[in-house]
């Protein structure tokens, strides 16, 4: 049985909050429908853009810290039924997404004309990127466990804590991908072929991924 931490040194308390946080680095940075959409909205609509993408898609990650927190994502797993209703929603999701990066005028269209969409309605989508993934509720409650202290009193508090790491992370990483696409957007304004390039590539992207979620079990 693991040891509450203050029977650990402060040396061992550090190593396992240097590993937590090399690992929620690598799981952030590895490119996933957020990073896509993140880079998607910096090419075709700036850094503004970005930013409200980086939000939504950091929100969107609250209900599944919660269910992992609480205990809920057990029952996603358990649950073939709920699981397949979240996947599917998610499936149809990323799919539509894949639409509009290809449709002229879409929400994620990559152009040169200069379009200019609510914040809000930018950080819904990206929200819903994540909130439709019901995997993610199950990679935290893989993630996070190995590193509680095992003091059953503080677990809970100890995962929000984790969680709310691993969003600022995220919202961190992710506005660096955008800053990223909106300086490169710069150049690539001026060839409309490399332009509509980038928009059959973000749909195809978005459809490979509504695929590989139509593939995933509880």
């Amino acid at each position: 049985m693991r040891l509450g931490w203050r029977y650990r040194t402060a040396a061992e308390i550090a190593l396992i909050t240097f590993q937590f946080l090399i690992t929620a680095l690598v799981v952030v940075v590895a490119p996933g429908t957020g990073v896509i959409y993140t880079l998607a909205l910096g090419l075709g609509q700036g850094r503004q853009a970005a930013l409200w993408a980086a939000v939504g898609c950091t929100f969107g990650i609250v209900p599944h810290l919660a269910a992992a927190t609480l205990g809920l994502a057990a029952v996603l797993h358990t649950s073939a039924v709920l699981f397949t209703a979240v996947k599917w929603a998610g499936v149809a999701y990323l799919l539509y997404l894949a639409w509009q990066s290809l449709k002229e005028g879409g929400a994620l269209n990559v152009s040169a004309t200069d379009t200019r969409q609510s914040g809000w309605i930018i950080a819904r989508r990206g929200a819903l990127i994540n909130i439709l993934n019901p995997k993610l509720s199950i990679f935290f409650l893989a993630l996070l466990p190995p590193f509680l202290s095992g003091n059953a009193a503080t677990a809970t508090a100890e995962m929000a804590l984790m969680g709310a790491i691993f969003m600022g992370l995220t919202f961190a990483v992710f506005m660096l991908y955008g800053i990223f696409a909106a300086a490169a957007r710069r150049w690539l304004l001026g060839s409309e072929q490399v332009m509509a390039w980038l928009g059959r590539s973000f749909a195809a992207i978005f459809a490979a991924l509504a695929g590989r979620l139509a593939l995933e079990r509880a």
